[in-house]
């Protein structure tokens, strides 16, 4: 490598380290800033008593719920399901306090009874609550009619409720009121349920939604609400890498409500792999609020569920509303018009159809370690050409090195000359300088989008690979046995065959500078990835080990010609 090429190659690392990096300080930022907007300069005195905190806002909660008076007629029990959803529905209220994703397991296996189904627990949030409509509480008797193998009704004096379960995991409520309430200022709500941290270090919480903001040409906007809104500092969740520190909980108030004003087409309440959303309505809203919760376990700040609520002002003698309640799975949520629930920003262009290519590979070849390896072989064929003339042109470059150095001794003392005398030389010999960077930059873009499919792609949840039970998160062998989690052989690998690759590269520089690379970019690569998810291990690794076998092969065909 030349000068110019070795600072186009630091500069192109430390992009790809600061946009990783970068990702998974976001939670500690927030963390931070939560402790400093949660905690007012008073509570100083209850950061040192937060145990006795805790335990005080635990027994308050606990107060508030007996508080809620229970219907007088008993409770009755519905329970809806298909191959993909089991919901069980409560007459108190006319919700659902429970829904189970049948396809889904909660722990890394097989679904048995020892690691049963994922299960949405909406029992403090019931999804489908209705509140705010005179005449009739939250949790009102209703009587139980029609019953079928998808679907019920729900009736009482105020209104007449069936709730169907569809196909692709959506739950319609159809209302019809009995008799149309008058227009007023107050707002009546219908609860999304709610949405748990889950397990996984890694994992985040979210509520996501489309503005119908059509002002300034926009027919829309949507907000990742982790980001620039006052729930930004409730909303933590790591990212892959442990980089995600939190502050201390002391003196936190247990939950926090935001009311987010303005009509919305959808609003999605959502994990790392799972979501609950309101799809359609056909009344006319005008707003959620929301409140997120705290882990009280936790002695650092911690969001355990998120809980929202859609407003309406507008009265409806009937109204249906669709929601989703199911995995964040790409096809699922586009048939929606929610695909950007799946949060892939700026690299969409590239992370749908990295998605859709995983998913074909898998479907053909039923496992998704397969399909990261069919993936590798595909990027590397698309990008066959430019990868050969690279390295072509690194070879030219270390071929004129003697050229080089008869311009350097001649104009050592006229810098411009020098330049411009190089830069001839280089159009002499059609020679690109910056060529050997070209293969490290075709693979940022994939690489940062296999990052952000990593982060919210259901597919990839809990998908086995040889002695890998889960793609999307680090290997952790021994992890019982060995501190930082266990012993991750993948990250060991990529580096390992990144040093071997930075061996095989044609140089035209230093030998000394050559090997201070070779050794340095390997132990980076190692000390950034080592916590990473298993599949961008294999998959750098593995696309180093493709570049090292073309270079082979193109270095053959040079050296025959």
């Amino acid at each position: 490598m030349n000068k110019i090429e070795k600072i186009i190659c630091l500069v192109l690392g430390a992009v790809l380290a600061w946009y990783i990096w970068s990702e998974m300080g976001k939670s500690k930022e927030r963390a931070a800033q939560a402790g400093n907007i949660a905690v007012s300069p008073r509570s100083a005195s209850r950061a040192e008593t937060s145990a006795a905190a805790t335990s005080v806002a635990a027994e308050k909660n606990k107060a508030e719920v007996a508080k809620v008076a229970l219907p007088a007629v008993p409770e009755q029990t519905v329970t809806l399901e298909n191959s993909q959803l089991k919901l069980e529905l409560s007459s108190w209220g006319a919700v659902v306090k429970k829904a189970t994703l049948k396809e889904y397991a909660k722990d890394c296996g097989e679904i048995s009874e020892k690691n049963p189904a994922v299960v949405f627990d909406f029992a403090a949030a019931p999804l489908g609550e209705l509140g705010g409509v005179a005449g009739l509480a939250p949790n009102a008797a209703y009587e139980v009619r029609d019953i079928t193998s998808n679907s019920v009704v729900f009736v009482n004096t105020v209104v007449t409720r069936r709730i169907t379960l569809g196909d692709d995991f959506r739950v319609t409520f159809d209302e019809t009121f009995h008799s149309r309430p008058q227009p007023s200022t107050s707002t009546s709500s219908l609860s999304l349920g709610s949405m748990s941290m889950g397990n996984s270090k890694n994992d985040q919480l979210s509520i996501d939604s489309w503005a119908m903001d059509i002002g300034k040409g926009k027919a829309g906007v949507v907000h990742h609400y982790e980001g620039d809104s006052p729930l930004k500092p409730f909303l933590v969740g790591g990212y892959s890498g442990g980089c995600s520190g939190s502050s201390s909980a002391a003196g936190m108030p247990r939950s926090q409500s935001v009311k987010f004003p303005g009509a919305q087409k959808w609003i999605a309440l959502k994990n790392r792999f799972f979501v609950t959303a309101l799809c359609s309505s056909t009344s006319s809203n005008v707003g959620f609020d929301t409140t997120v919760t705290r882990d009280m376990r936790e002695t650092n700040y911690r969001p355990d569920t998120i809980a929202a609520k859609v407003l309406f002002t507008e009265p409806a003698a009937q109204r249906t509303s669709v929601f989703f309640v199911g995995p964040k799975k790409q096809s699922l949520l586009w048939d929606l018009g929610m695909r950007d629930v799946m949060d892939f920003g700026m690299w969409r262009w590239i992370c749908y159809p990295i998605v859709s290519v995983l998913n074909f590979f898998n479907d053909w070849i039923p496992n998704y370690g397969v399909a990261i390896i069919l993936l590798t072989i595909l990027v590397r064929l698309i990008f066959w050409p430019l990868t050969r003339k690279s390295t072509e042109g690194m070879k030219k470059m270390q071929e004129i090195q003697p050229l080089m150095k008869e311009i350097q001794a001649k104009y050592k003392d006229n810098p411009q000359r020098l330049q411009q005398e190089t830069w001839a030389l280089y159009k002499e010999k059609k020679v690109n300088p910056l060529s050997s960077c070209l293969p490290m930059l075709i693979q940022i873009p994939v690489f940062i989008a296999l990052f952000n499919v990593l982060r919210s792609a259901v597919e990839l949840r809990y998908a086995p690979f040889l002695w890998i039970c889960d793609l999307s998160e680090p290997e952790g062998l021994l992890a019982a046995y060995l501190p930082f989690g266990g012993l991750n052989i993948l990250p060991i690998l990529m580096a390992v065959s990144t040093g071997l690759q930075s061996y095989f590269t044609p140089s035209a520089g230093d030998k000394n500078q050559q090997k201070m690379m070779t050794v340095f970019m390997p132990v980076m690569m190692l000390v950034m990835f080592y916590s990473f998810p298993a599949a961008l291990s294999l998959y750098w690794f593995l696309s180093n080990l493709f570049s090292i076998v073309q270079m082979w092969l193109i270095r053959r065909q040079t050296a025959a010609k």
